[in-house]
């Protein structure tokens, strides 16, 4: 077990992955200075500039290149700096990455990492505090994970730079600074989420930095004698249905908690597939938390209105109670 922080997990997990395969590599701009938040201080000192390649500030022009070079055999790891400036290249990723692998008939893939920094970051306004999850989710071909932990964001992004089809990589802005204990042994599985903690009064499910409000949530709930189980799902495509539905089955409740605006939002997906498979389960209403339709203020007062906080989780897992 090591100390490290958010940010450090997934550098640590590049490095690791740079030694043991020479096929991966990483392209973004300003990657020799360690990027925005220090994603890759040092790597280039390390792995030299063909490997940690600067590129011009064209987001399009990064992704497009990318996908040429994983279609033709690299691993590459593509650093968007924030999920807002990567719809830019949204075309190369939807049109092409996405279908790549469907439209050759399996004969070619694309192998890539695509880093999109997401989420509420103070006073960074309305083109720099995106979540876009449930965008990428609605697309088939790419996978979508949502790392909340220095823990996850090590052991998803090597198993995200492990994985055949074309990987987005959503870390959130608000915690590069979060420590914790990184076991460096420990294999994550896209696709399967984590408990972060067990309970049977109401299920909790979560991802990115609001799972972590929904743990300190439980842990208010749990001095009012409601014992929340948490489920970060980690992954948004593939998601972890099962142990959803067998959590619900458990407790009977359901509250799901996003950052990004609710309407649209990937929480409907998980309340719509919980009623249909395990409705007949739920005893009390079922609860669903997410930013309202708006664009985010630069003021702090009104980002802040923007925000599902740890009291707002509290009152709702208590309205499924009755409380």
């Amino acid at each position: 077990m090591v100390k490290m922080t958010y940010v450090e997990a997934s550098r640590e997990a590049v490095r690791e992955m740079m030694h043991a395969d020479e096929a991966v590599w990483c392209l973004g701009e300003d990657l020799g200075r360690g990027s925005v938040f220090g994603q890759y201080l040092g790597l280039q000192e390390e792995f030299g500039k063909d490997r940690i390649a600067d590129a011009p500030i064209s987001e399009a022009a990064i992704m497009g290149a990318a996908f040429g070079a994983a279609m033709v055999g690299t691993r590459p790891i593509v650093e968007m700096r924030f999920s807002d400036f990567a719809l830019c290249a949204t075309d190369e990723l939807v049109n092409q990455i996405a279908k790549a692998r469907f439209m050759f008939g399996g004969q070619s893939r694309a192998p890539m990492v695509i880093r999109k920094p997401i989420g509420l970051w103070r006073s960074s306004a309305a083109q720099h505090s995106q979540s876009l999850e449930s965008w990428y989710v609605h697309i088939p071909g790419l996978v979508v994970v949502c790392p909340a932990t220095p823990q996850d964001n090590y052991s998803m992004m090597k198993a995200a730079i492990k994985c055949d089809d074309p990987v987005v990589y959503l870390e959130h802005k608000n915690i590069w600074g979060m420590e914790g204990e990184v076991d460096t042994s420990l294999e994550a599985t896209l696709g399967e989420a984590v408990i972060r903690r067990v309970g049977s009064d109401v299920t909790v499910v979560s991802w990115s930095d609001t799972a972590n409000l929904c743990v300190k949530a439980a842990e208010t709930l749990a001095t009012q004698g409601v014992d929340a189980e948490v489920i970060d799902l980690r992954s948004l495509w593939p998601w972890d249905k099962k142990a959803v539905i067998a959590s619900v089955r458990k407790t009977g409740r359901l509250v799901v908690a996003h950052e990004s605006v609710a309407v649209g939002g990937f929480g409907a997906e998980v309340v719509a597939t919980v009623v249909e498979q395990a409705g007949d389960a739920l005893r009390g209403p079922v609860r669903r938390l997410g930013a309202p339709r708006s664009l985010v203020a630069y003021a702090p007062n009104l980002e802040d209105k923007m925000r599902v906080t740890e009291a707002m989780i509290v009152t709702a897992a208590q309205e499924t109670l009755g409380k």
